[in-house]
């Protein structure tokens, strides 16, 4: 099962354990932008986490459930927080991978949080896209402000291109599930709500993903790509996956009240589904 951008509505993560309750998925896969909005405004995120989302989890592998949950933090998700990740994965909840590979059968799975510069001032999850260039009417990663400390040089000069050259280098991509937040760029997935908007008498770019994304997939071909970031993007183009050459790619991303999920079988992807509840 695949779910994204759930933004802390916990009503949507308790339709969620429910069905995992229900039908026993192998793998739950989360692609980011999991915890509650108003960072600093009496939102208290850590007690989310601790006694809410990862009780959760905690209290359904006590149950005697082997489900493995596969684990990102998204553009919104503050990353103080990802310590408390990292410590739930020491404990065998879940499986923080960012930037990280784990073995899942006959199969691997990575994730990658970082997406390409956006207007919004939190800049953790945020890295240059494939040079220094940013689009109209987004800020730099330079700018806004972040929740852990990160070195000048990194911010300026690190791209996600270089990232995804390390990150695919020692491991079969082909058999690679690769969890990541932002979508690939010019897709049927990054498609934002900005028709016939302006940024000083200059339009704004209707798709948002990442060009170094959608290079990527082109060039490496993986297994099967998830994201999330663009939540009005299926109710715009109609489609919340995507086929580029041997690679599927899936959007769980949704702007409506429901809780948008996404069901696939590795060895069967065509026949993946889409969800509201």
């Amino acid at each position: 099962m695949f779910v994204s951008d759930l933004h802390g509505i916990r009503t949507r993560y308790d339709k969620l354990f429910k069905i995992i309750k229900k039908q026993k998925p192998n793998g739950v896969f989360i692609g980011g932008d999991l915890l509650p909005g108003g960072f600093g405004i009496n939102v208290d995120i850590e007690k989310f986490l601790q006694d809410f989302l990862l009780s959760k989890v905690s209290k359904l592998k006590q149950s005697g459930n082997e489900i493995r949950f596969f684990t990102i933090l998204g553009n919104d998700d503050p990353r103080i927080y990802e310590s408390i990740l990292k410590d739930a994965e020491k404990n065998n909840l879940i499986e923080y991978v960012h930037n990280h590979y784990v073995s899942f059968g006959d199969f691997f799975v990575t994730g990658y949080s970082y997406v390409p510069p956006t207007p919004f001032k939190l800049k953790d999850w945020e890295k240059y896209d494939v040079s220094r260039y940013v689009d109209v009417g987004a800020t730099s990663p330079e700018e806004g402000y972040r929740t852990t400390k990160t070195t000048k040089d990194e911010i300026r000069y690190s791209t996600i291109t270089e990232d995804l050259k390390i990150l695919s280098k020692n491991v079969p991509v082909e058999k690679t599930i690769f969890l990541f937040h932002s979508p690939p760029y010019n897709s049927d997935l990054d498609r934002a709500n900005l028709d016939n908007k302006k940024f000083n008498h200059t339009p704004i770019d209707v798709h948002v993903g990442s060009i170094a994304i959608q290079r990527f997939i082109a060039e490496k071909q993986p297994l099967l790509t998830l994201h999330g970031h663009v939540h009005e993007s299926t109710r715009i183009t109609g489609h919340w996956k995507q086929k580029f050459g041997r690679t599927f790619s899936f959007n769980a991303a949704h702007d409506g009240p429901e809780l948008a999920l996404i069901r696939f079988d590795i060895d069967k992807l065509e026949n993946a589904i889409r969800i509201l509840i």
